[in-house]
């Protein structure tokens, strides 16, 4: 059963990493590019604080955005902005998403994200705990997947080896983890079944499109993972 408090708090715990780390830099790394094509750092913040709000819409059951084309258009509006104006949207959209998941509410009702997406709410903490961790990496600012805390890579291995399982351009794979974890993915692609072994930060990485796989080995041809 997940456990949305305990959620809520790894997301508060994070975001303050993020926050804490944001502050040391300055206008001019802002504008810097991040790790994902297009997007500077303060495409990254923007997105973070924009997000927010989006999952705080989806908790009162509202659209999680008006439209991509809002969502887009948000984010471009508010990459340029100065350090602080970032900061403080960051700590003012995280506060509001805070609230909102602090409030009484029914945690086993469904709930709609993007493209018609559905998930229990219970889940939706978790899914901001995503967004704070991985794009704290995308920022390329010295906080690397191999400083995740080790549950949150656990569990977003799960979730990514579930949201694969079955996908016809996936081939049957397993993961073997050097800390002893395995999981198991694809299986809707022919071929013969692939076992991909590695640290859990370099499987995370791959599959969640951070790295390109170089740092694992396979007794087979690396499965081409599909866009997220």
């Amino acid at each position: 059963m997940i456990d949305h408090a305990h959620d809520l708090a790894c997301v508060r715990a994070a975001t303050e990493r993020l926050l804490s780390a944001v502050a040391e830099l300055d206008n001019a790394s802002l504008a810097e590019p991040s790790r994902l094509p297009g997007w500077t750092r303060g495409h990254v913040l923007a997105h973070l604080a924009r997000n927010a709000d989006a999952l705080v819409n989806v908790l009162e059951g509202r659209p999680m955005y008006a439209s991509a084309e809002v969502r887009d258009a948000d984010i471009e509006r508010d990459a340029p902005r100065p350090l602080d104006a970032q900061l403080a949207d960051l700590r003012e959209s995280a506060a509001r998403f805070q609230a909102t998941g602090d409030a009484p509410a029914d945690w086993s009702r469904t709930v709609e994200l993007r493209n018609g997406v559905t998930d229990s709410a219970s889940r939706v903490p978790f899914r901001r705990w995503v967004e704070v961790e991985l794009h704290h990496v995308d920022l390329g600012i010295g906080y690397e997947l191999e400083d995740l805390p080790a549950e949150f890579t656990d569990r977003e291995i799960d979730f990514l080896a579930e949201r694969f399982a079955g996908h016809k351009e996936v081939p049957s794979t397993g993961l073997v983890a050097s800390n002893g974890r395995i999981w198991t993915t694809g299986g809707g692609a022919e071929g013969g079944a692939v076992t991909v072994r590695g640290t859990a930060a370099d499987l995370l990485g791959w599959l969640a499109g951070r790295r390109d796989g170089s740092g694992l080995t396979a007794d087979g041809a690396l499965p081409k993972l599909p866009p997220l």
